[in-house]
């Protein structure tokens, strides 16, 4: 296939409107998958290449390798490639095959789910309480009662950050205590909240969230009435963190993996965890069996041979 680096631009634009359109995917992975094909580009600039085939996108692997990249982050781009390529094949544009090798090829290490233990959570919920129960401003105040609604969201319901942003106050059912959760690519689930102290946390911010001069629909504002941002709902997990001094690598998604790790310890199946999770392939959710330290202490008592090798 012939280079041309306008003709490839456009061609770009088309297969990054084409992910937004019919794949509905977000922003956020839209951008992801042009800044891989725009470096896909830059390289090809850099290198003076008129042709891009087989032996060009293999070059082009090698180059991210000995740069150093790590494997997933290889990996993506690999997808994102190997998507437009495809894309290129479907519209007629190209019938020449670009590869020939398999994303397995860059052997991405599994990382195990980090979580929180159980006194870490109690000791960041107990921190966030205390300093809603500090005299305060009532401006003060609700931004205090909006936190303390965040963390407890973020273990007993284990939402991740773009799920409780999206959130608006029509989500709530205030008879049935559920929320309406909007997931990746859109999907919904409803959750329950389980627990009786964060239904009353939650209708406790939604009493005083008029307090912040709303100036949309979204369940939880900033401090200017807008929408809460990823990125504020991510500033007021390392606050408390910070301040409930618990592991300072933790991020809100430890949160979520503590949440489904629990669920495994107490007995819920691989299933209900995947459906909680909003998981869309239960191989997503496997991953925390790893860490369900509690399942395999269970499976150890019961059918370890050595546990009755003496006493048969």
């Amino acid at each position: 296939m012939n280079y041309e680096r306008s003709l490839l631009e456009d061609q770009v634009k088309h297969f990054l409107s084409l992910l937004r359109v019919e794949r509905n995917l977000s922003s956020k992975t839209v951008k992801a998958y042009h800044s891989d094909l725009n470096g896909l580009i830059h390289w090809l600039n850099s290198q003076q290449l008129s042709i891009i085939d087989l032996y060009t996108l293999r070059q082009y692997f090698e180059f991210l390798q000995d740069y150093g990249l790590k494997p997933r982050t290889i990996q993506r781009k690999y997808i994102a490639l190997n998507q437009f390529f495809r894309y290129l094949n479907q519209e007629g544009i190209t019938q020449e095959c670009f590869f020939s090798f398999r994303a397995k090829k860059f052997q991405v290490p599994q990382s195990l789910p980090r979580t929180l233990h159980s006194e870490e959570i109690r000791c960041l919920i107990s921190t966030v309480e205390n300093k809603f129960e500090s005299p305060a401003p009532p401006h003060r105040k609700a931004l205090c009662a909006r936190d303390r609604i965040l963390i407890e969201l973020l273990f007993c319901l284990g939402l991740r950050i773009g799920e409780i942003s999206q959130l608006n106050v029509e989500h709530f059912d205030i008879f049935e205590n559920t929320l309406l959760i909007r997931g990746k690519r859109e999907q919904e689930r409803i959750l329950y909240i389980s627990v009786p102290e964060v239904q009353y946390k939650l209708t406790y911010w939604l009493s005083v969230r008029s307090t912040l001069n709303p100036k949309c629909n979204a369940l939880f504002l900033n401090r200017f009435g807008d929408r809460l941002s990823i990125y504020g709902i991510e500033h007021i997990f390392q606050k408390y963190r910070n301040m409930s001094s618990i592991n300072p690598k933790s991020t809100p998604h430890f949160l979520r993996h503590s949440f489904a790790t629990q669920l495994l310890n107490n007995g819920a199946s691989i299933r209900d965890v995947q459906a909680l999770l909003g998981h869309k392939s239960i191989v997503t959710t496997q991953i925390y069996t790893e860490v369900s330290v509690s399942r395999k202490k269970q499976v150890l008592h019961l059918y370890n041979g050595r546990n009755s090798l003496f006493y048969n």
